[in-house]
């Protein structure tokens, strides 16, 4: 009997804990988008200082609606993850991140 009540709280621990979290990142990966930065030029519509052997780097742009780990591809071909951000207060759609280099899929 007490075999038989572990495996239904075990089951009920596995529903209850674990498959909220696995909705949860589903619904955080269609939140997220990509931004095309790569038609820009640097220097000119933005700027990027790479650290860390080019693995994160800090971009100061323009542009609405980024938010935290959304993606930015930018015209070398590769894509960051936006790690932070914070958004200037004039003009409001200037901002600066700190993004970290993902692998383009």
């Amino acid at each position: 009997m007490s075999l038989i009540r572990t495996g239904i709280n075990f089951t009920f621990i596995l529903f209850s804990v674990f498959l909220p979290i696995r909705s949860l990142t589903k619904e955080f990966k269609l939140n997220t988008k990509v931004h095309d930065y790569s038609q820009l030029v640097a220097g000119k519509d933005y700027i990027l200082e790479i650290i860390d052997e080019g693995m994160e780097a800090y971009m100061t742009g323009t542009g609405k609606g980024i938010k935290l780990h959304d993606h930015i591809i930018l015209k070398s071909n590769s894509r960051y993850k936006v790690e932070s951000i914070d958004y200037y207060t004039d003009p409001s759609d200037m901002w600066i991140a700190l993004l970290k280099q993902v692998k383009f899929e």
